[in-house]
């Protein structure tokens, strides 16, 4: 069968019969929160002159992250539910996957530029505005974007030549290694690419872990940067965590997943890089960022006024 009119069948949530009327109400809830957040966040960051500056930027950037990973996942569960009728395209299977997984990357390489950016800011304060001029923050901001896309265009191209011998994808939504599962074809390739990506990607968090490290131990000698980091770094932290965390389950339970586990353990484990990092991280940011919650703050009451 050709590649391009290959229709595969998707997961069906336990129990979808009985239940997926709830389990809509459930991610259309989920999918209205993210979408609230992550606009509310940006909205503020672009309107308040005062939050125009590196740090925030970078915030408001991995937050259309988020929205742009969200709408590869959400729009269509909610429309499958509905339906009752889980199967998609070859097309909008890989296009799935690319949407979310490239998402899932350009967190990764926002986190390690917003770490670059704090580790500026608090080891070189005195260079900061030289360091991170416009010019810096553009091409920080490319950076976070093409080598996602880039990756996952390559893994997408490698991935469309592969002859297709099933047709079923046990998942809630189209990820790259499931699809690569169901051909009869050689994959060394596409395993090698994927490889390549990985310790691209372990490389960056370790760079990082090492960079926060650093900055630890330099706020042991002072006061101000002690309460700089804890204001300013903590959120970035928690939110690595969250990547960290999330991206390397899915990885696990995609490549090394037994038939004997719980099916309901894959599902919990997909659904984590697609829940929490989009609609907590937000929520830590507003919290703990002091100028951010105020006029966040400020933005509700005017609104409400």
């Amino acid at each position: 069968m050709d590649n391009k009119t290959t229709v595969y069948t998707l997961m069906e949530p336990k129990g979808s019969k009985s239940y997926r009327h709830i389990y809509f109400t459930c991610f259309l809830v989920i999918y209205s929160l993210i979408l609230f957040l992550n606009i509310w966040l940006s909205v503020v960051i672009i309107l308040e002159r005062v939050l125009h500056e590196p740090m925030y930027i970078f915030l408001c950037n991995l937050c259309v992250n988020y929205l742009y990973g969200a709408t590869g996942f959400y729009p269509k569960f909610l429309h499958d539910l509905i339906l009752d009728l889980y199967v998609i395209p070859s097309f909008m299977c890989m296009l799935q996957a690319f949407v979310i997984y490239s998402s899932a990357m350009c967190e990764c390489t926002t986190l390690a530029v917003m770490a670059y950016d704090r580790h500026v800011a608090i080891c070189q304060p005195l260079d900061y505005h030289s360091k991170m001029n416009k010019n810096t923050c553009g091409m920080l901001l490319l950076f976070c974007w093409t080598v996602p896309f880039i990756s996952m265009f390559i893994g997408v191209m490698l991935l469309n030549r592969l002859a297709v011998c099933k047709y079923h994808i046990d998942k809630l939504y189209c990820d790259s290694w499931s699809m690569v599962k169901l051909s009869c074809e050689s994959v060394v390739i596409n395993n090698t690419m994927a490889l390549v990506i990985l310790l691209f990607y372990i490389c960056l968090t370790a760079l990082i872990i090492v960079s926060y490290i650093k900055l630890i131990v330099a706020c042991k000698s002072s006061l101000e940067n002690r309460r700089k980091f804890w204001q300013t770094c903590v959120p970035h932290i928690f939110s690595l965590i969250n990547c960290s965390f999330t991206v390397f389950f899915d990885a696990m339970a995609n490549r090394y997943g037994s038939s004997d586990a719980p099916e309901n353990m894959y599902v919990v484990f997909g659904l984590l890089m697609i829940i929490v990092p989009p609609l907590f991280n937000p929520l830590i940011y507003v919290l703990k960022l002091k100028e951010v919650r105020k006029r966040s703050v400020k933005s509700c009451i005017n609104i409400i006024k």
